[in-house]
């Protein structure tokens, strides 16, 4: 009632839910004390001979709170922009908006050394205080080794379903962060339950290794070993058959 009818005061709220006046004041307390609505001076409304009776109105942080359809009008405006100036004008854009962000986490990072391990922690921090609920774990066992950096939550996670260049242009940032060439392996936007970026540690993976290969190795260890086991025999244990050439 505050947002539509405000400046509001206690009374008329209470004439409307039937309530007393001294009972919706403890609530309309609360809500200032949230931050959520403040007293507005309602002018020329007066109890009698007394103060002028105190109203209310949202504040900045209660409009926020409440809903808003930005998402949609984002991605129409990017619709927009793709349509009359081309998909790369939408790939620009977000790697402008991804560059905003990369500074900040480079501030982040200063500090740190070249360990991508370090570095990835850092970045874990920085993307928390952004809302990203960013974790990050070892996976992978000798040669084939490296970090999955995930992100369970994603704020432009709408706009980056029907543009996947913001995904793209944070994946770019990461590597020039981390000093290394990740590999991201899912996205929100693309439907899974988290974003998963992999970030190479290991001899292996930093030469040509495919992240997915050793992420695979992360859930099946087993496999991994074999795998590592036979990178290291010599060529002249491994017999290549052609179809159709006697075995």
């Amino acid at each position: 009632m505050v947002s539509v009818d405000g400046p509001v005061t206690a009374a008329q709220i209470g004439q409307h839910l039937d309530l007393t006046a001294a009972a919706v004041r403890r609530h309309l307390d609360a809500l200032v004390e949230q931050g959520l609505v403040a007293p507005h001076d309602a002018g020329t409304a007066r109890r009698g001979r007394g103060r002028p009776a105190r109203a209310y109105v949202v504040s900045e942080a209660g409009h926020s709170s409440l809903g808003a359809d930005y998402d949609s009008l984002a991605v129409e405006v990017l619709r927009y922009l793709a349509q009359h100036s081309g998909p790369e004008a939408v790939a620009a854009f977000a790697r402008s908006r991804t560059a905003v962000s990369e500074q900040r986490y480079a501030a982040a990072l200063s500090s740190v050394g070249d360990d991508p391990a370090e570095r990835v922690d850092a970045l874990v921090r920085a993307l928390g205080d952004d809302d990203f609920a960013a974790t990050a774990r070892p996976v992978g066992t000798g040669g084939l080794t490296g970090i999955q950096l995930c992100q369970g939550h994603c704020p432009v996670q709408h706009v980056a379903t029907e543009f996947p260049a913001f995904c793209e242009a944070e994946t770019e940032a990461f590597s020039r962060l981390l000093g290394v060439h990740v590999q991201r392996l899912a996205t929100l936007a693309g439907g899974d339950h988290v974003c998963t970026t992999f970030v190479p540690t290991g001899g292996l993976a930093r030469k040509s290794q495919p992240a997915s290969a050793v992420v695979e190795s992360a859930t099946a260890d087993s496999a991994t070993t074999d795998l590592a086991n036979a990178s290291a025999r010599p060529s002249s244990q491994i017999t290549h058959v052609k179809e159709g050439s006697p075995s």
